[in-house]
């Protein structure tokens, strides 16, 4: 059986189609501007060319141009965690909005790996590079010399560079905010991070984090009843953390966790004593994983903004706005069922 490959609708066929000439059919179709055209002459144009199937010509118009409308995407762990989807859901929505496609690359937290995705998509001639991280931390990347305006989300470099993070000190003073919003007047932190608290400097979101909220607190009027430091983040810790906490006759009227996961373990330490979030205590966190409107009661908590910082990176690439230096994105409360009514 022989096929045949469709043959490719072209300008010059949407000219003939429509009635126009080729020259006066390429502007309306390229958006050019300044032409003079009708209103009718355009529409007319773009209905015959969406009955006939038209599309530009990539490569000419990569040819012409200089750009190929590809964005080049790198993460260490983003894409195969569901912590961060929503950057990658960020960065592809405002790709399509601008008229660009996203090639993805994976490092699975392989340093080694870095340079290397970077000079495959140099090599594939990306019109620039949005380097993503799941953990917000001070590295050193020694990023290869490709001349591609990089952009970094939710991670900084040693060397001054474009970057979006998180409003982290905005955070923690909000998070002190709704606590005292709550009525409560003492208060526990459980979550601070043991690394974070020996090496300050690498972890920059989490040392403004807790940072603004240790400030608040002192000019808050709560009464800190401790502030417990973990080696890591999770439930178990979380968990350990908040039983000792009870078992050493610290009953406070409001806990403030480091992130969701560390709330989960709090949750279920603070019901093997019979104690509820929302009726017996307020509890608040970080983050706004999928587990906090999961847990029951629904976890009340600061998101971390991923899907407007990974717009943020495209709008910043695509405009050329690559002078070195941070830009923040504020993360919104998300109200649920955790917190005391005053």
């Amino acid at each position: 059986m022989n096929t045949h490959k469709a043959k490719r609708v072209t300008l010059a066929d949407v000219s003939e189609a429509s009635g126009m000439s080729k020259a006066s059919v390429s502007m309306i179709l390229n958006n050019k501007p300044g032409t003079r055209l009708s209103a009718e002459a355009t529409e007319r144009v773009r209905a015959v060319a969406k009955e006939l199937g038209y599309r530009p010509n990539a490569a000419a118009q990569s040819l012409r141009s200089g750009k190929t409308r590809t964005l080049g995407f790198i993460s260490d762990q983003v894409t195969v965690t569901r912590f961060a989807s929503e950057m990658i859901t960020g960065i592809l929505r405002s790709a399509e909005e601008r008229g660009h496609t996203v090639l993805i690359a994976e490092t699975f937290g392989k340093t080694d790996q870095l340079s290397l995705a970077i000079e495959q998509m140099a090599h594939r001639d990306v019109d620039g590079l949005i380097l993503g991280f799941m953990d917000s931390r001070q590295r050193d990347l020694k990023l290869p010399q490709t001349g591609l305006p990089t952009v970094l989300v939710n991670g900084i470099d040693d060397i001054p560079c474009t970057a979006v993070m998180p409003n982290e000190a905005d955070a923690g003073s909000q998070a002190v905010a709704r606590v005292v919003q709550s009525g409560a007047g003492t208060v526990a932190v459980i979550g601070a991070l043991e690394n974070a608290e020996k090496n300050p400097r690498l972890y920059p979101s989490i040392t403004r984090r807790f940072g603004a909220l240790r400030e608040a607190l002192k000019e808050s009027g709560l009464e800190i009843l401790g502030e417990w430091v973990l080696e890591d983040w999770n439930p178990v810790d979380g968990y350990s953390a908040t039983t000792q906490m009870l078992a050493e006759g610290h009953n406070p009227e409001s806990i403030i966790c480091a992130n969701d996961r560390v709330a989960m373990g709090v949750f279920q330490a603070l019901a093997d004593k019979g104690l509820t979030p929302g009726k017996d205590l307020s509890v608040l966190s970080f983050d706004d994983e999928i587990i906090a409107s999961y847990l029951r009661p629904q976890l009340t908590t600061i998101r971390l903004p991923y899907e407007k910082m990974g717009s943020l990176a495209v709008e910043l690439l695509l405009d050329g706005n690559l002078e070195p230096g941070e830009h923040q994105i504020d993360m919104p409360l998300i109200e649920r069922d955790s917190m005391m009514a005053r």
